[in-house]
């Protein structure tokens, strides 16, 4: 089972890939990473124009996780009036979001989505029932008594 300190090793892991940073869990070779990505944010802006682009967000944990990144990487993010929660708007060069925003979201989403999956099966196993498998499945229809 995946425990929150391997969670947060794995999420630095996978930011210090996306970033470019040499060796992981050296503060000041993550924040000049960080820098580095921020810099090429500003290098595709000049070539690639900031557009904006709608997300639609499956939960609130890919939100907030989709909102903290928008927001590492200094974009703004927004929803017009009468628009779902699960939208989120950005202003964003197409370059940048298609090589750098959605591969780390897609990444960091994917070991969010396991972690959260076990520890819900753990706790349901551990407060409620021992047996948290699914449903079983039956050819057709049960007969009705």
């Amino acid at each position: 089972m995946t425990s929150e300190s391997q969670l947060r090793e794995k999420l630095r892991k996978i930011e210090a890939l996306f970033a470019g940073a040499g060796t992981a869990g050296e503060r000041l070779a993550a924040e000049a990473a960080l820098q580095r990505v921020r810099a090429r944010v500003e290098e595709l802006a000049r070539h690639d124009p900031p557009i904006e682009q709608q997300f639609s967000l499956p939960d609130q944990w890919s939100r907030h996780l989709f909102l903290a990144l928008c927001r590492r990487y200094g974009l703004r993010p927004f929803r017009y009036h009468r628009q779902r929660r699960n939208t989120v708007m950005v202003r964003a060069s197409r370059g940048f979001v298609d090589r750098v925003l959605l591969p780390e979201f897609t990444e960091l989403e994917g070991a969010l989505q396991v972690y959260l999956h076990e520890v819900t099966l753990r706790v349901i196993r551990e407060e409620i029932y021992d047996d948290a498998s699914d449903a079983q499945e039956v050819p057709d229809a049960l007969p009705s008594n």
